[in-house]
């Protein structure tokens, strides 16, 4: 038996940490988009709107599985908003938040107050981030987007703690990239 073994799952660690090493790398492409200016501070909120977005979703659908196929979709729709000019992800996010919340009130996930009331209040927590940072130039931007991250990161641990809404592997995943993004968009709004 290897030391890199785990004997509780049988399986090496790093089998087990997939959605940490994932976030460290795909934080290290949008840091990298931000640092050499193919991203910006409003792309980087994207993120955190997405965040909400999947957060919201799942519990409107009332299934964790949902998680990384919301995932999924806030990974085109932004794809989409580098790609066409004009296109905005935020609105897009926004509104498809919406129709989610209907649709989960619709459903009777009203209930429990954890799930979709608490990430709906999330979700308008993170729309007035999004919004303000569209009015409002560095460095506040950045310190209200990295502040959101690192905030969301702490909803993301809460999350994978008490194994509620989303997959533990999305709130693991979620908690590395946006600590790691949250970080370097504060540093990028003082040091750029």
């Amino acid at each position: 038996m290897t030391a890199n073994l785990d004997t509780r799952a049988g399986r090496p660690w790093i089998f087990r940490r997939w959605p940490a090493i994932a976030a460290v790398l795909f934080a290290a492409a949008l840091s990298v988009a931000l640092w050499v200016g193919f991203s910006d501070t409003a792309q980087a909120s994207q993120v955190l709107t997405a965040a909400g977005f999947v957060y919201l979703g799942s519990a409107a659908l009332g299934s964790r599985r949902a998680a990384w196929p919301l995932f999924g979709l806030t990974f085109v729709v932004i794809g989409i908003g580098y790609a066409v000019p004009g296109f905005d992800p935020t609105w897009v996010l926004l509104g498809g938040g919406a129709v989610l919340a209907v649709l989960g009130f619709v459903r009777g996930a009203i209930r429990p107050g954890w799930g979709l009331p608490l990430q709906l209040l999330a979700m308008a927590v993170i729309a007035a981030v999004a919004v303000a940072v569209m009015f409002i130039g560095q460095p506040a931007a950045g310190l209200l987007v990295g502040v959101g991250l690192l905030a969301h990161a702490s909803w993301d641990v809460v999350h994978f703690r008490a194994r509620r809404v989303v997959m533990p592997s999305m709130a693991e995943f979620c908690a590395v990239l946006d600590t790691l993004l949250g970080l370097v968009v504060i540093a990028a709004a003082f040091l750029r």
